[in-house]
């Protein structure tokens, strides 16, 4: 039986300008074969072999011994031969498996002149061989076929000429060309051009994106109509498309606890077969019976559908916008009973839009952006930006002050043209004495901020700005807190801030006011009180909360420290995936429980029949193939459907 089924699989190889990824050749495809994960040719022989064989034993078309079948010992020697040589292979390792108790009962059925039996039997186990290998192969190309999404040439544009190169010879920065129909080989930005992009094998998205100049591109999606120039940022296996084929090569040859169960567990069965079937020799004395009960337990359906699950999980969710590092912490998402969120850029986009332009003293929105543009022309801070957006917007025209004082906490005064501009927080405009028909403050009660704005001694109004929320967000915390799971907000906001997003978006709890470290601790006092807990974030202060959570799991627009800290990475940025990950981990750890659980039942009651007598070793090799073969394809449920795009 199949007790390896993750072979090694592609790696991945850095080159000093564009670390790209091998692609699968012959021999490596050979070796795939060697490892039982495709058929050859020998094998389909020896079947057929044996079945010929069977049936001259049946139709005794020569039996020159009254009571010993010379095709029968020869043809189960012959065709059972990888059976006895991995039997052997096992007991010189001293590990108790499946092969060594199926040498045993086909010995026995031979001993007592069973031979049909025990063609059958190999029969059986060899065809169950085959199909595994057809099976967790299937599981394999699936994730190899991803390969296919990168193209071997890349079209550059250099010198004022457009050149085609090997992909490995690209370099960050260089101009690519993508023509309609073609794989993009980065990732990067759109220069020039306007297309729709099937980006679903990276994304998950059903329906292609728009892309035009300054929208962000992935390697291994697919240019559908107009021609794009695109910015490589990063190349080969520092794609997006790169970590998950190196995700899922780490899944491959990563042990999950799980599947050192599932090895464990194998084992015991083997164990339980061989003294229940010493028990019924004893209790009986029928060799039948016995050879049955040795034949009917099976415990391969757990040794090699539990690897296939978790690969296909990992697969699954690459293919719908995650990228998981690892089957240990895909079973430890599937474990997660408390999520915690960080605000900025996770729920919402981190960049602040203008929510309402408030009036005073008669002003209107023209005058009082104008005025703030001014002043915040010279500002970095993130509000100010959102005020430049509005007056652009406006077609109000972006002059320079001239002269500029920042106050940290307070706000902007400048001059321009011999007035005075105040733009910043009520202390400030107070402070110079403003007070006439000034707005009063909602003190954040709505998670907005508040920017006053003067000139010339008179109050104009106030800006109320606040970041934007991301519009997935509110569902999939619903879809969340449906699964059973308590949902957290953390921020370094005010509490006001953060509350009010908290109520809008429908968290359990809303704590601001966190520092980074503040953010690790809460996530220690959670797992010290028994909880499963996966931190949510995207930037350089989530970092320590990442790291100490169970699980880890990062925004893909975040910054990269914060992608090396986490477990997880949500390509997209998309909330619903971080939903649809934690499903498929679920239904990972239920299709395992369901295999567990299924192997133990059909091996007790198969036991137990087959020691009664009820039934014979035809009967009980029927059961043990088919039970093994339900499980592993209960496993295949999660793989990627389809390699082709769109899936």
């Amino acid at each position: 039986m199949i007790t390896n089924p993750s072979a090694p699989g592609p790696q991945l190889e850095r080159k000093q300008t564009s670390p790209q990824i091998k692609k699968p050749d012959p021999g490596a495809e050979h070796e795939e074969h060697e490892h039982g994960h495709g058929v050859e040719w020998t094998e389909l022989i020896r079947i057929a072999f044996v079945g010929l064989a069977a049936a001259a034993v049946w139709f005794r078309l020569w039996e020159p011994f009254p009571h010993i079948s010379v095709i029968g010992i020869a043809a189960t020697l012959i065709g059972g031969f990888p059976i006895f040589k991995e039997a052997f292979e096992n007991i010189v390792e001293r590990k108790m498996t499946m092969e060594l108790s199926m040498t045993i009962a086909l010995l026995s059925a031979l001993a007592i002149g069973e031979f049909f039996t025990a063609l059958v039997i190999t029969g059986f186990v060899l065809a169950a061989e085959v199909l595994e290998g057809l099976t967790v192969g299937r599981g394999r190309r699936a994730i190899q076929s991803l390969l296919d999404f990168l193209p071997r040439t890349v079209l550059l544009r250099r010198n004022d000429q457009v050149i085609e190169v090997p992909a490995d010879q690209v370099q960050v920065g260089e101009t690519v060309i993508v023509k309609p129909g073609g794989h993009i080989p980065v990732d990067g930005v759109v220069l020039a051009g306007q297309s729709f992009v099937e980006q679903a094998a990276i994304t998950g998205e059903a329906m292609p994106v728009e892309k035009a100049s300054g929208d962000a591109v992935y390697a291994g999606t697919i240019n559908q109509s107009g021609a794009l120039e695109i910015a490589a940022q990063r190349l080969g296996r520092d794609t997006t498309f790169g970590r998950i084929i190196e995700a899922v090569e780490r899944a491959e040859k990563s042990r999950a606890p799980i599947q050192k169960t599932a090895d464990r567990l194998a084992g015991y069965l083997v164990y339980f077969a061989l003294g229940a079937a010493i028990l019924t020799f004893i209790i009986t004395h029928n060799v039948r019976s016995t050879i049955s009960v040795v034949i009917v337990a099976g415990a391969c359906g757990i040794a090699a559908g539990t690897p296939l699950a978790i690969l296909g999980a990992i697969g699954r969710a690459a293919h719908q916008g995650a990228i998981i590092k690892g089957g240990l912490y895909l079973e430890a998402l599937a474990a997660v009973d408390t999520v915690l969120l960080d605000k900025t850029g996770t729920l919402t986009f981190g960049t602040p839009q203008i929510r309402e332009v408030v009036s005073a003293n008669g002003f209107g929105e023209q005058e009082i952006i104008a005025a703030a543009s001014i002043a915040e022309r010279k500002s970095e801070h993130p509000l100010a930006k959102a005020v430049v957006a509005r007056a652009t917007e406006l077609a109000i025209p972006l002059v320079e002050p001239d002269e500029f004082s920042y106050t940290p906490g307070r706000g902007v005064i400048v001059s321009y043209n011999g007035d005075q501009i105040l733009v910043g927080s009520m202390a400030l405009l107070v402070e110079h004495g403003m007070t006439r028909g000034l707005p009063a403050s909602s003190n954040g009660a709505d998670g907005a901020s508040e920017v006053y704005v003067a000139r010339a001694g008179q109050v104009l109004g106030s800006i109320r700005i606040a970041d934007v929320l991301r519009p997935e967000a509110k569902n999939a915390i619903a879809a969340m807190r449906q699964m059973g799971l308590r949902t957290v907000l953390l921020s370094g906001d005010t509490q006001a801030a953060t509350s009010s997003v908290g109520r809008g978006l429908g968290v359990d709890e809303a704590v601001g006011g966190l520092l980074p470290e503040q953010k690790a601790k809460w996530v220690t006092e959670l797992r010290s009180k028994g909880r499963n807990v996966a931190m949510v974030g995207d930037g350089i202060n989530d970092a320590p909360a990442l790291v100490e959570a169970n699980v880890g799991i990062a925004m893909g627009s975040g910054t990269d420290v914060a992608r090396e800290s986490a477990d997880v990475i949500l390509i997209g940025s998309d909330l619903s995936k971080l939903v649809e990950t934690l499903t498929v981990a679920r239904r990972c750890r239920g299709i395992i429980m369901q295999n567990f659980v299924g192997t133990l039942v059909v091996d007790s009651v198969g036991v137990g029949m087959a020691a009664f007598g009820f039934l014979n070793p035809l009967l009980a090799a029927f059961i043990h193939v088919t039970s093994e073969l339900t499980f592993i394809l209960n496993s295949t449920r999660l793989l990627p459907r389809s390699s082709g795009p769109g899936q």
